[in-house]
């Protein structure tokens, strides 16, 4: 009840695309979580000392060389970049040709690591902002149903209620069923009018696997 849904899916998805070449973790999502087992020849960078990274410095401005890496994980950073275009320039600049790019990000998510939290990704802006990239995979990280079941379990986890222990179980629970419940949905609209289909039109936030041409 108490492990995180998104947390979850992220190491499914990493495990899937897993590499012993030599890479780039920016913002050192990988290693603070232990995701760096799945890519063991890892760089970590950060701008915040306090991760431990084995470098301190901005992703807007890396300090490497061009066509230095054959992976670059992004691992819940992009919302956190005060210029994403620039930040993702950078990356595709360190990044040798036919690398691969590994980048997870937020859609309908809370504020978190405030005041450092600028932006949400739908999956058209993605594919806006990676399209000069060879957009191999970009999936949303839960249907629906479990969006609003990660929403619940962030709320828990990011307040101070009434009856606080109380109302924290009952809401974990509600959240335990609706991250069960996606199987209730049988169409889905990108608008009200219900003209165009779509599908998972609420999700906690995306993975992209890109090849940088």
């Amino acid at each position: 009840m108490f492990k995180k849904i998104t947390r979850e899916h992220l190491e499914v998805f990493l495990k899937r695309h897993a590499s012993d070449k030599k890479t780039l973790d920016i913002g050192s999502g990988g290693s603070l979580y232990g995701y760096d087992r799945f890519f063991p020849n890892c760089v970590t960078i950060d701008i915040d000392h306090t991760r431990n990274p084995e470098i301190v410095a901005d992703m807007h401005s890396l300090p490497f060389k061009s066509e230095e890496f054959e992976v670059v994980l992004c691992i819940e950073v992009l919302e956190h970049a005060l210029d994403p275009k620039r930040a993702i320039a950078e990356m595709e600049r360190v990044l040798m040709k036919g690398g691969v790019l590994i980048l997870t990000t937020r859609f309908v998510y809370p504020i978190h690591d405030a005041p450092h939290d600028y932006w949400r990704f739908t999956k058209y802006g993605l594919r806006e902002l990676f399209k000069g990239w060879e957009i191999m995979e970009l999936i949303p990280e839960t249907g629906t149903f479990s969006a609003l079941a990660v929403l619940i379990q962030r709320i828990a986890y990011q307040t101070k209620l009434r009856l606080n222990t109380l109302i924290k179980l009952k809401l974990l629970f509600i959240a335990l069923m609706l991250n069960h419940m996606n199987w209730l949905v049988k169409s889905e609209y990108g608008d009200i009018k219900k003209q165009a289909l779509e599908t998972d039109i609420v999700s906690s936030g995306y993975y992209l696997f890109a090849r940088k041409k």
